[in-house]
């Protein structure tokens, strides 16, 4: 029996009936045939290419009709709220071929960013397909704005002894102030998939924290030879993990609309709407602590915060365009901050905002010497919490509803969930990471 050609596969491409459990089976037959022929034919072959693409344009014909079906039945009918890390697997389950299985991920898990399949693709599709509908778009944000298992189980701890350490992160209460300091020392603060869990479950507890009134976001101190010993904020997304394949699609989904989006929005009050519109969460204000640089993902969590102390030494860097991704949220937000132009340039042109000069004040609150930044935050904690808090909370809310309410906020992540998907496995993000940041001479 002769291979199927690639001409002969997209003859069997099916069409949308309106039956849900006919189109179920022969665009599940139709998506068992692409992956059969994407593993022999060799990577980034032509064939492969246009066999791949219509996988996924039938991938976008089946959900643009059926994804609130499927992810009803991922959450018994928006009972049940499942994190986008667990609804990717669930929903695999549920309609074959439409995403690809624990195992198939395991494989591709398992290849550098250069040799993976890019069966990931499936997963931004179908993301944004659920975040586009209003009622599962929205149901989605609210599960990534609950409190987290880990945030559950640690928050006893915190709450008793004022602190709590894990691997790469930290919580200590400090008078009124809850202290959240990152560390990933031997990458300079750089978020990966070690980092991630951690992170969200001490912005967890610090949030929530009953004796706090505000919330500290701070880098730890460093290994790298040039900064041993100093803070520094962040470094972003770890380009070594990303080029090495490490770092998954549904990473960044996890970290935007999970740690990130909870310093903005505050965490879920349990069953309650988190909308603006209703007050469901519990939420206070954050400070954010500049030492050393805030590049890319450090420089996006600046964008979620309430007030800003740098160093006059610090700068901040958004290197979209030479890493190939789009920078979270930060195209949704830097044009609040410093204006349509200047975040096109940042975005697109890799425009640097020394924090010390009038560019860099748009975005920071406070400049302060290098040595005084201890003191400095001693300061601002005072003064943010001396004349209580009560207010903050409301004037938060105010604030977002006239700025970036939460639907507007699913929309977005609605077309970021697709487009991210398309660079984090483009051809171009390697040659980027290659030409720019020396990857592949990196080690783990």
């Amino acid at each position: 029996m002769t291979e199927e050609t690639v001409s002969q596969l997209l003859q069997t491409k099916p069409d949308i009936t309106g039956d849900y459990q006919r189109d179920s089976e022969s665009f599940g037959r139709f998506w068992g045939k692409v992956a059969a022929f994407l593993e022999r034919v060799p990577l980034r072959r032509g064939d492969w290419t246009e066999a791949s693409e219509a996988g996924h344009a039938a991938r976008e014909r089946f959900l643009s009709l059926y994804a609130d079906q499927i992810y009803r039945a991922a959450t018994n009918d928006l009972r049940s709220f499942v994190r986008v890390e667990q609804l990717v697997l669930d929903a695999a389950g549920i309609v074959p071929g439409l995403l690809p299985t624990p195992e198939a991920l395991a494989a591709e898990n398992a290849r550098e960013q250069k040799d993976k399949l890019g069966l990931e693709i499936a997963h931004g599709i179908f993301l944004a397909h659920v975040l586009a509908n209003p009622a599962t778009g929205m149901h989605l944000c609210h599960a990534m704005l609950r409190v987290t298992e880990a945030g559950r189980d640690w928050a006893a701890l915190y709450y008793a002894t004022g602190k709590l350490e894990l691997p790469t992160a930290t919580v200590e209460r400090r008078g009124r102030a809850a202290i959240v300091t990152l560390l990933n020392p031997r990458f300079l603060n750089a978020e990966d998939g070690t980092t991630l869990s951690d992170a969200e479950t001490a912005i967890d507890c610090a949030i929530l924290d009953p004796y706090a009134g505000v919330a500290v976001l701070r880098g730890g101190t460093v290994e790298h030879p040039k900064y041993a010993g100093r803070r520094i904020f962040s470094a972003g997304i770890n380009l070594t993990h990303l080029y090495r394949g490490k770092i998954p699609l549904v990473w960044y989904m996890q970290r935007d609309m999970g740690l990130v989006n909870k310093i903005f929005r505050g965490v879920a009050r349990g069953d309650t709407d988190p909308d603006e519109l209703y007050g469901g969460t519990h939420e206070m204000p954050w400070i954010a602590t500049i030492d050393g640089f805030a590049i890319g993902g450090g420089c996006q969590l600046l964008l979620a915060m309430d007030y800003v102390l740098a160093a006059s030494d610090a700068y901040m860097t958004l290197p979209a365009r030479k890493e190939g991704i789009i920078p979270g949220a930060a195209n949704l937000r830097l044009p609040r901050f410093v204006g349509d132009r200047l975040a096109r340039q940042a975005i697109l042109s890799d425009r640097r905002f020394d924090c010390d000069t009038p560019e860099g004040r748009l975005i920071c609150d406070e400049i302060a010497p290098p040595d005084s930044m201890d003191a400095a935050l001693d300061r601002v904690i005072a003064n943010l919490t001396s004349s209580g808090v009560v207010s903050a909370g409301g004037n938060r809310r105010a604030l977002r509803v006239a700025q970036e309410p939460l639907d507007l906020f699913r929309r977005y992540m609605a077309v970021y969930a697709r487009e991210q998907a398309y660079c984090h496995f483009s051809p171009a993000l390697i040659g980027n990471l290659e030409r720019y940041w020396n990857a592949a001479q990196r080690r783990l």
